[in-house]
């Protein structure tokens, strides 16, 4: 049995160096609760850009750039080691951590901004990097598509645990490519909440044989700096949630064992069997006993590619 929590938190929005010190400050209180793996929710540093479902890009142009250039300037560089709080805190404690991210490309172009998550491992290592395949919708005015790198499967004490974030949870080819790696744990940090998505977890935790785990976005107005550009035009005095969080627990089979922590924000704790997901795939292995290669296959490439290559 191994505890694992989901940190519904909102993150000091716009502000990186805050956020990853809220980042070790959760990761502690998880640890000191027992928690073996902690994991946090979409682009939590430094917040999901949840204006983009409420701008007109063409007709909203100053407004956009201005939100878009404090979000590029409080994002996560990783070869500039901004991640340093948090891998720190991940070995202080001795857990694994799952940080979804707003990231900088610091190489190609220096601009561009990708969603990511990483997986650390409990001695402060970075174990996986992972971006998400296509943003979704107006996603697309903020982050740029990424590739197959991080569809990757570790060894964590929770398990073997693979990442898709949000609505990559709908690419069927993306999760059998996690699946054919005998994952026992599916993460999905996401900012989709709701019936539908807590239904599409537990399509995924019976089709896979796998605990699958939703770790929502949790934002109020007051979470909203008072300085953010446009806050009081795009979220007027009077709203209160922004996004509810349904953070969850899934466990192979579709039963919900932890959440869906509603209009809440905390951790949500749940302890769990890995060895379930291996005898759930007993009677169906989709990337197993159950595939048929010589009539269906899937080619994954992993490289990242890159526009210039000097020699």
């Amino acid at each position: 049995m191994i505890r694992i929590a989901i940190a519904q938190h909102a993150p000091r929005v716009l502000q990186r160096e805050e956020t990853l010190a809220l980042a070790g400050e959760l990761i502690a209180e998880a640890a000191a609760q027992g928690a073996r793996l902690v994991i946090f929710p979409e682009a939590f540093v430094p917040g999901y850009p949840a204006w983009v479902w409420r701008l007109r890009p063409g007709s909203d142009w100053d407004l956009c750039a201005q939100l878009h250039g404090r979000l590029s300037e409080q994002a996560v560089d990783i070869p500039a080691g901004d991640l340093a709080p948090v891998l720190a805190a991940a070995e202080r404690h001795a857990v694994s951590v799952v940080l979804g991210f707003n990231e900088r490309d610091g190489e190609a172009g220096r601009s561009t901004l990708y969603n990511s998550v990483v997986l650390i491992g409990p001695d402060g290592q970075l174990q996986n990097h992972h971006r998400k395949l296509m943003p979704t919708n107006p996603e697309r005015t903020v982050w740029g598509p990424g590739d197959a790198a991080g569809l990757r499967v570790l060894e964590t004490p929770a398990g073997r645990l693979g990442t898709l974030l949000c609505w990559e949870n709908y690419m069927p080819l993306a999760r059998y490519a996690l699946y054919a790696q005998g994952m026992d744990l599916l993460v999905a940090p996401t900012y989709d909440s709701g019936s539908d998505w807590l239904g599409t977890l537990g399509h995924i935790a019976r089709e896979g044989g796998c605990w699958v785990v939703s770790a929502g976005v949790a934002l109020r107005r007051d979470d909203l700096p008072e300085d953010m550009p446009g806050r009081n035009h795009l979220y007027p005095e009077g709203e209160d949630w922004i996004n509810p969080g349904d953070s969850a627990v899934i466990a192979p089979g579709g039963a919900c064992i932890a959440g869906p922590m509603t209009r809440e924000q905390g951790l949500l704790l749940a302890d769990i069997e890995p060895e379930r997901a291996r005898e759930a795939r007993r009677c169906f292995d989709v990337a197993g006993h159950y595939a048929r290669p010589e009539l269906l296959s899937l080619s994954v490439d992993r490289q990242r590619h890159k526009p210039v290559e000097f020699h």
